[in-house]
């Protein structure tokens, strides 16, 4: 080949600027100095006769050609990583820190069994993981992937769907021994209902019931309205202190245990999605892709 890409260290930094769009960032993500990342973009740019970045005091925006290019280096290098890594086969250990934010709720019941198999099968990754109700921010926070529960908003990031999990109302048999079982929507607005306050938002999230093919989203008296950990309102059920809505995978084994009840069960059968998000151009390590393959994979 008679053309030398000897430039290919200049456009791993351009795509870490332009992922980032902040020079400071990029400097700090790469242990150098802002100018040393200016003068590797202002090269790069002259080299190829090419403006990437529109410059404000505030802001740095990619131009139309420097989105292009963006696109196009980012497949041309995972195109390379791919390689390496099917000529090397048997022989790469993949390694490296993968940093994930989960809710509680998956944190605690979903993932461990899922995270002891895949560290099992990579014993070189090492993985940082978040455990909370917080929707954080991908990029500027730094984390490879999140997992989110429900409806996802208009984005960027590219979600792969996880699992639809059911949902059940529970209480334990004492409370329900106490005050009674009760028969339909009317009747539940009387109990001592265990709410959960979002902490996006502020507001109280809704019950999702179906009843027959109407889904309904009830909002529950908040007699006891529990923060920032959304598994604490099943915790609360179980100790008798009222009724809450969970996932299936959280209160199934207590029901078989006789710890939890379900209540009005004709309303049950409502379920809430599961996703894995991740930047969608972002520079990936094979470690990233591999937790990203084995997470999808195990989603039944």
């Amino acid at each position: 080949m008679s053309r030398q890409f000897d430039h290919l260290a200049d456009v791993e930094v351009f795509l870490i600027v332009a992922e980032k769009l902040s020079i400071s960032a990029a400097a700090i993500d790469l242990s150098t100095t802002p100018s040393v990342i200016s003068r590797t973009i202002t090269r790069l740019e002259k080299k190829l006769g090419i403006q990437f970045f529109r410059r404000t005091t505030r802001h740095l925006s990619l131009t139309e050609a420097g989105q292009l290019y963006y696109e196009k280096m980012q497949h041309a290098f995972q195109l390379i990583d791919h390689a390496e890594r099917v000529v090397q086969g048997e022989q790469l250990q993949i390694s490296g820190k993968i940093k994930l934010s989960v809710p509680t709720t998956y944190g605690h019941y979903r993932l461990p069994p899922l995270l002891e198999k895949f560290l099992l099968k990579y014993p070189d990754i090492q993985i940082e993981i978040s455990i909370s109700n917080r929707n954080v921010d991908l990029i500027a926070e730094g984390f490879d992937l999140a997992i989110r529960q429900g409806q996802l908003p208009n984005s960027t990031l590219i979600a792969r769907p996880l699992e639809q999990a059911p949902l059940k109302l529970v209480t334990s048999p004492a409370y329900l021994k106490r005050m009674g079982i009760p028969k339909n929507l009317e009747e539940l607005k009387h109990h001592q209902c265990i709410a959960f306050e979002l902490p996006s938002s502020g507001k109280i999230t809704p019950w999702f019931l179906k009843n027959d093919n109407e889904e309904i989203q009830w909002i529950p008296t908040n007699r006891i309205l529990v923060k920032e950990d959304i598994v604490g309102v099943v915790t609360l059920a179980e100790s008798g202190l009222g009724i809450c809505q969970s996932y299936d995978f959280i209160v199934n084994e207590k029901i078989q245990q006789g710890r939890l009840q379900p209540i009005l069960t004709t309303y049950a059968g409502h379920t809430r999605p599961f996703s894995l998000l991740y930047a969608q151009h972002k520079h990936m390590s094979s470690a990233t892709r591999a937790l990203i393959d084995f997470l999808c994979s195990n989603n039944d």
